[in-house]
């Protein structure tokens, strides 16, 4: 190759010398006779362009192009050689031999086989894209034997594998296979304890597992047997005592249970009825009050998570959620033989749980077949549950109230005790209140009868909303609020002690002057004086008995006096407003009849009193005080604000009928501006005892102390406000008052001289009174 373009240099090179020195022809010619005639260079030099390319001769020159399946890397240039580099098709287009077959790029050209698992169509072995040859999947299932024995062949897209016929499995536990090298044996010999409590057999649909007695699989007859204990639900006895009205279905589930661990084949029971029933029961419990004590408690929480654990497997659909008027449920069911994972999430309207699905299952070893989780929600179970705090230890002036609706959490996993992971729940608040500390309790049924603790259970995070808990067991929860005791608690018993005592003896003084002085006897004096013997004994009981609580009867005896004494006050000032309505709208028969008094006054309150004992004797008496606890306060609250309400209508109608009064043609306006007095006294009467008991609904929170000062404030001078004003800011009182110190004072002959005619006055005075009043 370089002698030749040695010599093809050397004749150019010879031709343009002699070309400049003898002719004039162009580079790429040479002369001729003719004259100047081309060179052809490609066949001067055959390979003038290199390997794997070809020379097309121009006139005065030459062109070089690749041959198929090579390309120059650098640009063509008339006159000039090219490199040649082989084309890799495989690489430029990924597609070029089809679907299911492979590319194999060769010198100049390339080469299309079918993967392994496929045949061309035309049976060729190679071929190339304008061949037309498309792959086509080999069914290797159609060859004999493939799978060996007790095994089936499932063919794929190029491939093919083998599963285990019913009743066999891999002794190595791989679902499937694909080579000779492992064979298909018994299930029941690779595994003896795949039936746990039972005993395996192969049958025609493959194995099933007979349970001993005391265990079962529910129903599914290729689980596990495991442990079920039907004790919770055979004391009908015990059921009898503590829910009767229960007693029927829980009988059934009694049944249903034993039905499971003594019938060797027993049938698949039908968990939707057996759910309906259970929520219906539920509800009917709740409705009733019938879970009035915490060993009642214990026994229907207990009795809850042994149910939802036994329906829960007999239910067809993964998540089921019921909502009905007292609960509200979500309980989710995964069935396989592989033990689930992941985290699941279930909720209701005021909580939701996050767990783990290995934690709900359990030990795999006796994994069942199936996993469960529940929760469950009661509306109204707090109100019971409310009160047994045994087991938790507050702070110095704490206690505790609870603030989130009670949850019950089942799964199947039957060691909840200490779990793995623990349990997330969110429980929202029934009271908002950032200066609430909370608490993340459970109910304990093993201690004390039944009681809230908070042992294995933590706070995660607590807001204003709700709070969420981490729990490593599983029960029934509940949040807890934290309550504080007014603080100063020495200065507001002196203040209670001090005001009462003077309450007491400005009481008694205008009891004796509502009874003895007659000159200002009427129906008015009756009321106030019926009023003040009511707050009398009212303060009385409050202090020698509030707080005597060692006695349970005796504190529900005074709280209950409390109670009657305390709405008699408010029934006898709604007397004394219908009164004045009287005084001021009728003419005639303004005055009530005593025993109509007598029965408003003291008979009212009375009906009261026994109607919210009936109905919840236990709200009498607290751990502290002998007063209504929270579930009966509105026994009184209630009533209160009724007698205010009828008391500032009546009062509205009396001013009313007042200003036309006095703006008539002819009025009377000495008994106008008595019975203007008379109103006016009478609301504010009204505004300080209704007041107080407002100030008494702001003691359940920390934070109160102004409102603490002036509940005891108000409460403690009821009595020295009443003696103000009905007997001091009264003329007429006040003129007795003094008749009397000046008879005290006075010689003896000298006082029974003026008492002769202090006498006279009053009948004179009494008579005129009785007049006016009949008049007005």
């Amino acid at each position: 190759m370089t002698s030749k373009w040695t010599l093809l240099i050397f004749t150019l090179f010879f031709s343009l010398v002699m070309g400049e020195v003898e002719t004039k022809c162009s580079h790429g010619y040479s002369e001729a006779s003719e004259g100047c005639v081309d060179v052809d260079e490609c066949d001067m030099i055959p390979d003038i362009c290199g390997k794997n390319a070809t020379c097309t001769n121009t006139n005065g020159s030459f062109s070089c192009q690749c041959t198929d399946g090579f390309e120059s890397k650098s640009p063509i240039s008339p006159g000039y050689p090219i490199t040649c580099e082989d084309i890799n098709e495989c690489m430029t287009n990924n597609n070029i031999c089809g679907p299911n077959a492979k590319c194999n790029n060769t010198i100049s050209h390339y080469l299309c086989f079918c993967e392994n698992g496929f045949s061309t169509s035309t049976g060729v072995t190679t071929f190339h894209h304008s061949d037309n040859v498309i792959c086509r999947d080999i069914d290797e299932c159609h060859q004999d034997n493939i799978c060996g024995l007790n095994a089936s062949c499932l063919n794929t897209q190029g491939s093919f594998y083998c599963v285990c016929n019913s009743g066999f499995r891999l002794k190595s536990g791989k679902s499937n296979f694909t080579d000779d090298s492992e064979q298909c044996q018994d299930i029941c010999m690779i595994d003896k304890t795949i039936c746990g409590n039972g005993t395996c057999y192969r049958g025609a649909s493959g194995h099933y597992c007979a349970c001993h007695a005391g265990f079962t699989n529910y129903g599914n007859v290729k689980s596990s047997c495991t442990e079920r204990n039907c004790d919770m639900f055979k004391d009908v006895n015990n059921l009898r005592e503590t829910l009767a009205i229960a007693q029927d279905y829980f009988m059934q589930l009694n049944k249903t249970c034993h039905n499971l661990t003594e019938i060797k084949n027993p049938k698949e029971m039908d968990g939707e009825d057996l759910l309906k029933g259970l929520m219906s029961t539920v509800d009917e419990l709740l409705f009733s009050r019938a879970l009035n004590g915490k060993k009642k408690i214990s026994t229907f929480l207990d009795l809850m998570e042994h149910a939802l654990r036994l329906i829960g497997p007999f239910l067809s659909t993964p998540v089921t959620k019921r909502s009905y008027i007292y609960t509200e449920m979500e309980l989710l069911v995964e069935k396989g033989s592989v033990l689930p994972k992941g985290t699941r999430t279930l909720s209701s309207t005021h909580a939701q749980l996050d767990i783990e699905l290995e934690v709900a299952a359990g030990d795999p070893s006796h994994y069942p077949g199936f996993t469960t989780v529940s929760l469950l929600s009661y509306s109204n179970l707090e109100e019971y549950a409310d009160g047994f705090f045994s087991a938790m230890k507050p702070d110095e002036k704490q206690s505790y109230k609870i603030n989130s609706k009670v949850v019950t959490v089942t799964v199947s996993n039957r060691n909840t005790r200490h779990l793995k992971e623990p349990i997330i729940l969110t429980l929202h608040h029934l009271e908002q209140s950032n200066e609430i500390s909370h608490t993340c309790v459970f109910w304990d049924s093993s201690e004390n009868d039944g009681t809230w603790s908070s042992h294995g259970c933590s706070v995660v995070e607590s807001n204003l909303n709700h709070t969420v808990c981490s729990c490593n067991h599983l029960s029934s929860f509940a949040v807890l609020m934290a309550l504080y005791e007014v603080e100063n608690k020495f200065e507001l018993q002196l203040i209670t002690w001090v005001g009462l005592s003077l309450s007491l003896i400005c009481l008694f003084i205008c009891i004796l002057t509502f009874s003895l002085i007659r000159s200002i006897q009427g129906p008015r004096t009756t009321i106030h004086l019926h009023l003040c013997i009511s707050l009398f004994i009212a303060i009385l009981i409050f202090l020698a008995g509030i707080s005597q609580t060692e006695n349970r009867v005796g504190c529900a005896v005074v709280a209950g006096m409390l109670h009657f004494f305390y709405l008699a006050a408010f029934c006898w000032m709604c007397l004394e407003g219908i009164q004045l309505f009287r005084m001021v709208v009728l003419v005639f028969n303004t005055n009530f009849k005593t025993l109509y008094m007598m029965a408003g006054g003291y008979g009212v309150p009375a009906v009261i009193v026994a109607i919210s004992a009936l109905v919840n004797a236990k709200g009498y008496g607290t751990e502290k005080y002998c007063w209504l606890n929270l579930e009966s306060i509105w026994s009184f609250f209630g009533p209160a604000c009724v007698i205010i309400f009828v008391n500032i209508f009546f009062f509205l109608i009396t001013v009313w009928k007042l200003a036309q009064k006095f703006s008539s043609l002819n009025p009377d306006l000495d008994s106008l501006q008595k019975i203007k007095a008379f109103t006016i006294t009478a609301v504010a009467q009204l505004f300080i005892l209704g007041t107080m008991w407002i100030f008494g609904c702001f003691q359940f929170e920390k934070g109160t102390i102004v409102m603490s000062y002036l509940f005891t404030i108000f409460g403690s001078l009821q009595g020295v406000t009443l003696f103000v004003m009905h007997c001091l800011f009264s003329k007429q009182v006040r003129e007795e008052y003094e008749r009397i110190l000046s008879r005290i004072s006075a010689p003896q002959k000298k006082k029974y001289s003026e008492f002769s005619s202090h006498s006279s006055k009053a009948n004179g005075s009494k008579s005129t009174q009785d007049t006016k009043e009949s008049h007005i």
